[in-house]
């Protein structure tokens, strides 16, 4: 699947989970499957969970996330003692 494919699996509107990017036709937020993730849940135990999921709207997930961050600059929160 091509990434533009992947990418049209998310959708951002401002009536559904107030304008959060999700999984289109879903409730899901990218930043909740994304944090699913985080947490050690698997690809799988997440489409078993959520019916209708399937393997492409997780990586639509990563794939936003990533191009989020392309062109993000970053900063520490905290001074690192050396």
């Amino acid at each position: 699947m091509i990434e533009q494919e992947l990418l049209n699996r998310i959708s951002i509107n401002p009536k559904v989970m107030v304008g959060k990017p999700t999984i289109k036709g879903t409730r899901l937020t990218v930043e909740y499957i994304l944090n699913l993730l985080a947490h050690g849940a698997t690809v799988a135990e997440i489409i078993e969970e959520y019916e209708g999921l399937v393997e492409s709207d997780i990586r639509a997930c990563l794939l936003f996330a990533s191009r989020s961050l392309e062109s993000t600059s970053f900063m520490p929160l905290t001074a690192e003692i050396v």
